[in-house]
């Protein structure tokens, strides 16, 4: 396809347009309310896009009309949500004849306010792309060929029983996918649980796991505190590690709508980005420097007083060990030698956030992805507890993940240390869901090996090591010899060189996507002879996009959208459901994943599961983090009414369904979870969690009870009067159970048949959902208790977050300072190596000069395949490419534009591997030590084409170099996030 490069419009009709559109503009403002305004405006996607837009409305219009006598003409307008980030943008599709003609943005959305970012407005070409894989393959030598469904499904499940019985269910490791809806996510969880292994992963892994755990470890639950919306009564608001503008645009909205009130926009990033361009503040810091910083600010909070006391003294535990840490390690000349951040900077930060209260963080994978990624996060979280922030309407932490449904894989679906709802891996946590799955116990148990179902798997940031360490230093019986990546993209992991060797080693390599990504050219590309498994099997499975199914996908603000299927399946792809079942039907297993499910004809007439069944199944099951709220009445309800919901609290203001006569009043768009209790307790949802100043049921909390009542002597729970507003207990209190129930008298407000299944059950595994109702409905109690947030979090390596050097770091005064952490054995079944790493490459500054960093561009999403399929996306960025800052290329030689070879430590003693070749911007975004270079790319290999291995008519319109090809070993210390924001490159000219 040839590609034209964009050029600046030009010409009297040009401009003629746009004075129009101002003079437009200046007209309508005061006369018409916001949402009308944008409607006729089109404001919120551009002026470019609004012309379009006016065009398309009028065209939907006429399209309702009836057709002509004699005609077949069908028209349909199906309301989905784009999948490319985790805003949750609505989306209304007009199909006519099932095909998918055109969209529109969904002006009512109280989300996206009828606005759209390039990858939205591009979204009709995801649904019908024309390089999407079409039908099943396999790879023969190193060329795919086409086979029919049955000989692929027949061979890999020959193979897998084969592994099985040669090396047992773990030899077997199944990468699942953000981009699954709640469904589907849980439903493979399921699935990997009765083929009996617990080596399952996905995305959020390697962006976000080190929220979760950091955030749930700090008050309770691992997600986002408040919304998109809520940042609107934000007075000021930090941005660390977040570049919102490229990375998730329409959230920009609400920053830019709190501006306009007056909020404080704080930008702390190595880089000036597109967001940081926004700012009142911009803050350059050094990479991997956010601790030092974030303590700096604390610094000046605590030394001038402006901490919350009564909030700290009420509702956290062990700020005063955190504070004499920050007082006697952080002063300000150590801030600005770790960091690069100087004193009056952390000053008037401090003093920024201190005096316009309430004041919100938001952060991204600049935090997280880190070796010290879980003590990044903790650091926020500390300084927003400092300020008394959490649990406040315009404060909290504002956490923004990458796809449409990480939040909610994350939370029912394929994680290796939990089960759906974050239930760990203990034998009571099974037994719970083996009653909800109507499968007995021992049966499960059966299925794994001995010893292995309350271990803990791999990650998906590790898989590579499953396969290459030696036998004897990995806690299972077998290397994996068997890999699924199901809707995973292989070039957004770490270390692609020993990436390549792994997947030439693999027994078995199932690929199940709607574009074969880049997991199938690196699977046929040869590799080393010594590496490859002459008895390999390659298989490309067609899956659909989410635009040929229906489901519910968890935004990052934690509602629940229902998406709608817009289009049939298309040439020979299948839901990632169906062919979850067919498979499960080979391995022997599809009655016992099926039996509580609603069968529904799919694509040619074949069986799958109903996913409203699925999502009823979660209902009766996740009760920990309320999804069991969550009806699909409900949330069809909430998607058909957007208009009623307001766009700062997200909470409907009257509303009846006319489909259902369903009342809407009161309830928050999406019903963000938590929302407890049965879908019939009907509570309205959660929008800003940890809130006591509104009653329970209305969307109220306190902090979660989950890490016993004391610790050394010291009361974990609540101070008395920090209860939720309205409760009948007014101190701290424990997590309900059956016993405490009984100690408090309440027992007898159960109905019998509560109190039947609710004996020898708490608030989590009571299957009748009676003790959350008492605890809730009847008393105005949270059934997660009443605690303190804990400032020292005792069960993690650091109880109080240290500053550690990155591996590889061009500082060798700051390594000796602020060393790594000792490597460790047997840690999610393999040894992580750290001090022996940074010690061997305490000097690797010398010849890696550079910080390399890594991030998003607003035009491409995640691994880039889908979007660098898109031919009107591909025209916007048609170069890899890496940012250096003029005095860097210009010691080098380079020029803008120029091509360079990007080097990295892994590069050495890899014959014939000159780098990754990219195009060199020379920009002052850097400074003259950090360089940047987006993740998107895949396709190009050490400077080599790879179009010849991808299935033909499927390689990506764009292809580049991916920047984890050159990107070197690193993982967090709790969660085995993978290092990819701080390392160390060299950039020469390329000759060539």
């Amino acid at each position: 396809m040839l590609l034209t490069r964009k050029s600046q419009a030009t010409g009297a009709a040009s401009s003629r347009l746009v004075s129009t559109l101002a003079r437009g503009v200046s007209r309508a403002i005061p006369t018409m309310d916001r949402r009308a305004f944008l409607r006729r405006s089109g404001l919120g996607v551009g002026a470019g896009i609004a012309v379009s837009q006016l065009t398309l409305v009028k065209k939907a219009q006429a399209s309702d009309a009836k057709p002509a006598e004699g005609g077949a003409k069908k028209v349909e307008v199906k309301r989905t949500i784009c999948g490319h980030c985790s805003v949750g943008c609505a989306v209304d599709a007009v199909v006519e004849n099932g095909v998918w003609v055109r969209q529109e943005p969904v002006f009512d959305s109280p989300i996206n306010l009828g606005a759209h970012c390039a990858k939205g407005a591009a979204l009709r070409e995801h649904g019908h792309g024309e390089f999407r894989l079409k039908y099943p393959m396999k790879l023969v030598g190193n060329k795919y060929v086409r086979i029919t469904w049955d000989e692929a499904l027949n061979g890999i499940a020959a193979k897998m029983k084969e592994l099985r019985q040669q090396s047992g269910p773990d030899s077997m490791f199944f990468i699942g996918s953000s981009k699954f809806n709640n469904e589907q996510a849980y439903l493979l969880r399921k699935f990997v649980s009765f083929w009996g292994t617990n080596n399952t992963d996905h995305q959020a892994r390697i962006c976000h796991s080190t929220t979760v755990a950091g955030v749930a470890n700090t008050w309770g639950y691992g997600a986002m505190t408040n919304s998109y919306n809520d940042m609107q009564n934000a007075k000021a608001a930090m941005y660390i590690g977040s570049n919102a503008a490229e990375a998730h645009p329409v959230s920009m909205l609400h920053m830019l709508h709190a501006k306009e009130t007056g909020c404080k926009m704080i930008v702390v990033d190595p880089r000036f980005t597109r967001t940081a361009a926004k700012a009142d503040e911009y803050v350059r810091l050094r990479s991997g420097g956010d601790i030092p910083f974030m303590y700096g600010v604390m610094w000046h909070i605590f030394k001038n007083g402006w901490e919350d006391k009564k909030y700290i003294e009420d509702r956290v535990y062990g700020m005063e060990k955190v504070r004499e840490e920050v007082l006697a390690q952080w002063a300000p000349d150590k801030v600005k030698e770790a960091c690069g951040v100087d004193e009056a900077t952390t000053y008037k930060v401090a003093k920024i956030m201190s005096e316009n209260r309430p004041s919100t963080i938001v952060w991204c994978m600049g935090q997280t992805q880190h070796t010290t990624g879980n003590a990044v996060v903790r650091t926020s979280c500390l300084l927003q507890l400092v300020l008394g922030n959490v649990g406040k309407s315009g404060g909290g932490t504002n956490i923004f993940r990458g796809h449409d449904n990480v939040q909610g894989a994350t939370d029912v679906g394929p994680n290796p240390d939990s089960l759906p709802g974050y239930y760990g891996l203990a034998e009571g946590s099974w037994k719970h869901f083996a009653a909800t799955w109507g499968v007995d116990f021992e049966w499960i148990k059966k299925q794994y090996a001995p010893g292995m179902m309350t271990k803990s798997g791999m990650t998906v940031s590790r898989w590579v090591d499953g396969v290459l360490e030696k036998n004897e230093l990995i806690d299972q019986e077998s290397n994996l010899r068997g890999l699924f990546f199901w809707g995973h993209a292989p070039n957004s992991q770490t270390r692609g060189l020993e990436m390549k060797r792994a997947m030439d080693k693999l027994d078995l390599l199932v690929v199940v996507d709607p574009f074969p990504s880049a997991t199938a050219a690196m699977a046929a590309m040869p590799g080393k002879a010594e590496d490859l498994n002459a008895k390999r099997e390659v298989y490309l499975l067609p899956t659909t996009t989410q635009f040929e199914t229906s489901g519910s996908i968890t935004a990052s603000n934690r509602s629940i959208q229902w998406r709608e299927k817009v289009i049939e399946p298309l040439w020979e792809s299948r839901t990632d459901h169906m062919i979850m079942t067919q498979l499960a039907e080979k391995l022997g297993f599809k009655n016992e994943l099926v039996k509580n499910f609603k069968m529904v004809k799919g694509k040619g007439g074949m069986e799958e599961p109903e996913t409203e069944s699925i999502l009823r199944e979660i209902n009766k099951s996740v009760w920990t983090i309320g999804y069991s709220g969550h009806s699909p009445e409900r949330l069809k309800a909430h998607m058909r009414n957007m208009h009623v919901f307001d766009v700062k609290t997200l909470k409907a203001k009257g509303g009846i369904d006319k489909e259902t006569g369903y009342k809407l009043d009161g309830e928050y768009f999406g019903l963000p979870w938590p929302c407890y209790g049965t879908p019939e307790m009907k509570h309205p949802g959660s929008p800003n969690l940890y809130d006591t100043s509104v009653h329970v049921m209305e969307g109220g909390g306190n902090f979660r009870a989950n890490f016993g009542v004391e610790r050394d002597g010291v009361s974990l729970l609540a101070a008395d009067g920090s209860h939720s507003k309205g409760a009948d207990l007014t101190t701290g209190y424990p997590e309900f159970d059956h016993l405490l129930l009984k100690k408090l008298g309440w027992w007898g407000d159960l109905t019998e048949a509560e109190q039947k299944a609710a004996e020898g059950k708490n608030w989590k595994t009571d299957p009748s959902g009676g003790i959350i109702r008492v605890a809730m409905q009847v008393h105005g109690c949270h059934p997660f208790g009443n605690a303190k947030a804990r400032a020292v979090v005792w069960n993690f390596p650091d109880p109080i977050p240290k500053h550690r050097e990155p591996l590889y770091s061009n500082r060798p005064d700051l390594v000796a300072k602020y060393p790594t952490h000792d490597d460790r054995k047997a840690f999610w079944r393999l040894p992580t190596l750290y001090k022996t790493v940074q010690d061997a490459n305490k000097d690797v500054g010398k010849k890696y000069p550079l910080i390399m960093t890594s991030g998003r561009l607003v035009e491409y999403e995640g691994g880039g395949e889908e979007t660098r399929s898109n031919k009107w996306l591909a025209e916007l960025q048609q170069d890899m490419f890496v940012e250096l800052n003029p005095r860097a290329a210009n010691d080098r030689g380079i020029r803008n534009g120029d091509y360079v070879w990007v080097k990295t430590p892994p590069m050495e003693g890899v014959a014939g591997f000159q780098g990754i070749r990219v195009k060199a911007l020379v920009t002052e975004r850097v400074d003259a030590e950090t360089v940047f270079l987006p993740f998107h790319f895949s396709g190009r290999w050490g400077g080599v084409d790879l179009k010849p291995y991808y299935p033909e008519g499927s390689a990506p319109v764009v292809r580049g170099e991916a920047v984890n090809t050159a990107t070197t070993y690193g993982y967090d210390s709790v969660t085995m996030m993978q290092e990819t924001k701080t390392t160390v490159c060299q950039i020469e000219k390329a000759t060539a």
